[in-house]
């Protein structure tokens, strides 16, 4: 992940039913893991993870942005006609 410029994060958003927050996790990202109780608050503190979690693991680059993906899931259920 050293060259940014050609890289994009991608960032699996969830929805947990049973703490009923959303949950962001990343695979290209260790160490990202957040939650918020709605899809909006997580998506503003997304990027703000990002930055601290380059910078912790001291990854820098001449370009002055990455973009992140946010990729979110949320099932849910219809009800079916019965007979």
């Amino acid at each position: 992940m050293r060259d940014l410029a050609k890289r994009l994060i991608v960032v699996r958003a969830t929805w947990d039913s049973e703490a009923s927050v959303w949950v962001a996790t990343s695979d290209d990202l260790p160490g990202l893991v957040t939650e918020a109780d709605t899809f909006e608050d997580l998506t503003a503190k997304v990027p703000d993870m990002v930055t601290d979690l380059l910078q912790a693991a001291g990854i820098t680059s001449d370009w002055p942005e990455v973009p992140v993906h946010i990729v979110a899931e949320r099932a849910t259920r219809a009800m079916v006609p019965s007979r």
